[in-house]
């Protein structure tokens, strides 16, 4: 017998613990197949939604916002470097380099999503996490999301014509309050058939020991 769960991945693609987290239940799903399935989506959260055009260098936003030394930013990276290559994810070795906006990404994540979140949604979610933590590309650029969307089979041109206008927006705003309105305040924050959280970057095991509860109490 398979259970399905249903799963809500709050997240940013700015936040390097998000794709710690994503290859960690990836890797918790792959040992739990095929007891447990999941309908995963990918639902928004801006770490910085003021964050002007041009973003910001990666050590003076993280010193201003964390009050943390060069010193201790690379140790950070460190950590997440060692943690992403457990779960199979390969982080920039010089880190991001600038902070920026993801409004844009968010808009295209919430389009792919009414395409189809196990499909579209993933592959995009998946091409945007390796273009900016992957490989430090910008991405607040319109060519770095087309070239995104084209990697997760998405319509480009209407990938286009959505950035190119305010299209997703309010829905991606509206979206992102009603998880701040339900306490998630920081991410990852995943959310298994609505009742059950998982906070931050776990790793595989915490995700496959809390998975396998929750199902066994669905089932």
């Amino acid at each position: 017998m398979t259970t399905t769960l249903k799963i809500d991945f709050v997240s940013d693609i700015a936040c390097p613990w998000c794709a710690v987290g994503l290859g960690a239940l990836e890797g918790a799903l792959q040992r739990l197949a095929p007891e447990v399935t999941a309908e995963l989506h990918f639902q928004p959260f801006e770490l910085n939604p003021n964050m002007p055009a041009g973003g910001q260098d990666i050590g003076e936003h993280l010193t201003e916002k964390y009050g943390s030394t060069p010193e201790q930013q690379e140790q950070i990276r460190a950590m997440i470097r060692q943690r992403g290559a457990e779960v199979g994810f390969s982080f920039h070795p010089g880190g991001r380099g600038r902070v920026y906006n993801t409004l844009d990404a968010h808009r295209l994540l919430h389009w792919a999503g009414l395409v189809g979140a196990d499909g579209p949604q993933y592959a995009l979610k998946k091409a945007l996490l390796e273009a900016y933590q992957g490989r430090a590309e910008c991405v607040e650029s319109h060519e770095v999301l087309l070239a995104a969307a084209a990697s997760a089979g998405m319509d480009v041109a209407q990938a286009k014509a959505i950035l190119e206008s305010d299209q997703y927006a309010d829905d991606v705003r509206a979206v992102e309050r009603y998880y701040q309105g339900a306490g998630i305040h920081s991410v990852p924050a995943i959310i298994i058939n609505d009742r059950h959280l998982i906070s931050g970057g776990q790793p595989v095991e915490v995700f496959e020991k809390a998975l396998r509860q929750i199902a066994s109490g669905a089932a």
